[in-house]
């Protein structure tokens, strides 16, 4: 029996709503759930223009790759015949926003942008490039954060959007076969009518495409249940360089013959290979889910509401999510209908933890939900909370902590440096107070004013608890490029210190290509140079990115 009553009257045996009144948030218009979009509404006409990737890091353009040309794309038109008037775009306005990620840090110079249907398409295409020694670029939904879809120079953007069928599904066994453009929720929405669901879930699933997901090993929402893409990947087609086309396998749960070669792409970011389909391993939707929001008083709380959560909650488990005082601020501050689901008269919490079970008997979840919940409030473990009662009110609070990336770069007006990185549970917050500390003795945060209000800018924490990935973002209003020279490579260097990785789901791209030995070893590093050289010898595919030296 649940002892203590949640906020709002709300708990597992009342059936009291939340009132209209105190909505987290409104559930978004758009497509996708959290309201992100590669089209940020911080982009407008009083936002500065972003400056050239290559001209802001130092890189050069590599002299080894040639410059496109008419008869080049000529070559593509005929390529992609059968509809080249959409599948070639040329026109500098169509192809702009390929030049641009929606975080507007990273900017490109393609002229050219094509849009295949298929892997003989897309073989067609690197064939013609590899021999012209034409730099590709693979672009899929354009959400990543650490420039690695789009292009630095003038290479030529391979979009993966008019690749969006799905092929084949195995509903007994679960197994789903698409093409790289398909959108991770229209695969998720599809599924649910069959009664399964996608093993990933992120906050961009409205605009984000499988085969970016693959290419990128995208962690998310579901993780902690259903852990990486390489459990669940069973079989990749990928292009190579070339223009072979190569089936890695079968859409099989066990295949023990030879070498399992499709690791290597998942999550090499489009530079060995261009993958255009993916069959991966489908779990059974959840029948029963419940989604709770706790504060909490410290990150000590945080500690041992998860252990406990592992330990009550077990098989039904599904999500542990985190935020800070500071990332709820930003929410409320940027976001549109955000409510604060506690007593704004108080001290907002020090720390946010969102809980999910999912699970295949309401009854069941229920009761171990109820004696988890008992033992956090009687054990003034947690201060408050909130549980949901509908799936509108599920959608709420999970729309509250996704609304969180999009807070952060509307706050970032100046400036905003993401970091995704992954350490030690019991150290995941320790860097947020170093950077703070670090940053406030260099005069550069100074985030509380007389009303107590974050100011000038933010140094906030977020993220999947559970792998113990951080969302580290520094936000500014005024930018001083003092803030990044204190920030990098200290960041870097506090991760490995710490015996972390400098990225656990966003990848490297060209933001964090250079920093890879702060992760791996000189001879990991070297032979990850001898597979590229092996699967790539031009290097065409996706320059100046994932490995330093391309």
């Amino acid at each position: 029996m649940l002892v203590q009553k949640l906020q709002y009257g709300m708990s597992l045996i009342k059936t009291n709503s939340i009132p209209n009144n105190h909505l987290l948030i409104q559930i978004p218009t758009t497509a996708f759930r959290c309201g992100f979009s590669t089209s940020s509404a911080v982009n407008n006409a009083n936002v500065k223009a972003i400056p050239a990737t290559g001209e802001r890091l130092g890189i050069r353009r590599n002299a080894r790759f040639s410059e496109l040309n008419d008869a080049d794309i000529d070559m593509f038109r005929a390529i992609l015949s059968e509809n080249s008037a959409t599948a070639v775009l040329t026109d500098a306005a169509d192809v702009a926003s390929f030049n641009e990620d929606w975080t507007r840090k990273y900017r490109g110079s393609s002229r050219v942008v094509l849009k295949p249907k298929t892997a003989q398409q897309v073989s067609q295409i690197l064939k013609y490039a590899n021999s012209r020694s034409l730099a590709v670029t693979t672009q899929g939904g354009n959400t990543g954060l650490v420039g690695g879809s789009v292009p630095v120079f003038d290479e030529i953007v391979l979009s993966t959007s008019n690749m969006n069928k799905i092929l084949n599904f195995d509903e007994m066994a679960g197994i789903l076969t698409a093409q790289a453009g398909c959108i991770l929720e229209s695969l998720d929405v599809w599924l649910a009518e069959k009664g399964y669901i996608m093993p990933l879930d992120l906050g961009a699933k409205g605009t984000c495409q499988i085969g970016g997901n693959v290419a990128t090993n995208a962690g998310g929402l579901r993780f902690l249940r259903y852990g990486s893409l390489h459990g669940t990947v069973l079989n990749l087609e990928v292009v190579k360089a070339d223009g072979t086309i190569m089936n890695l396998g079968q859409p099989l749960r066990k295949d023990n013959t030879g070498y399992d070669l499709k690791h290597l792409f998942i999550g090499s970011e489009g530079t060995l290979g261009v993958i255009t389909s993916i069959s991966i391993l489908t779990p059974r939707k959840p029948t029963a889910v419940n989604v709770a929001v706790l504060a909490l008083p410290n990150f000590e709380a945080v500690q041992k509401t998860f252990n406990l959560a592992r330990k009550s909650l077990t098989e039904i488990l599904s999500a542990f999510e985190f935020w800070d005082a500071a990332c709820a601020k930003l929410v409320h501050k940027h976001i549109t209908n955000s409510r604060n689901p506690f007593d704004s008269s108080t001290t907002p919490p020090p720390f946010y933890v969102l809980i999910e079970t999912s699970g295949s008997s309401v009854e069941h979840d229920t009761e171990k939900l109820s004696a988890f919940l008992d033992t956090v409030f009687t054990e003034s473990i947690a201060i408050d909370g909130v549980l949901a009662e509908s799936d509108t009110q599920r959608s709420q609070l999970w729309a509250f902590r996704e609304s969180i990336p999009e807070a952060c770069a509307k706050d970032g007006k100046g400036g905003n440096l993401k970091y995704d990185i992954s350490v030690p549970v019991a150290q995941m917050y320790d860097v947020v107070n170093v950077l703070r500390d670090r940053l406030a003795s260099r005069g550069l945060y100074d985030p509380i004013d007389k009303a107590g209000e974050i100011r000038e800018g933010s140094v906030v924490g977020f993220g999947h608890f559970g792998d113990g990935n951080l969302h580290l973002n520094i936000t500014g209003a005024n930018w001083d490029t003092a803030v990044d020279q204190a920030v990098e490579p200290f960041v870097y260097e506090w991760v490995q210190k710490n015996h972390g990785s400098i990225s656990a789901e966003h990848g490297l791209g060209v933001m964090k290509a250079p920093y890879i030995g702060y992760s791996k070893s000189p001879e990991a590093v070297a032979t990850m140079h001898s597979i590229k050289a092996l699967f790539d010898p031009k290097g065409i595919l996706n320059p100046y990115k994932y490995l330093s030296s391309q």
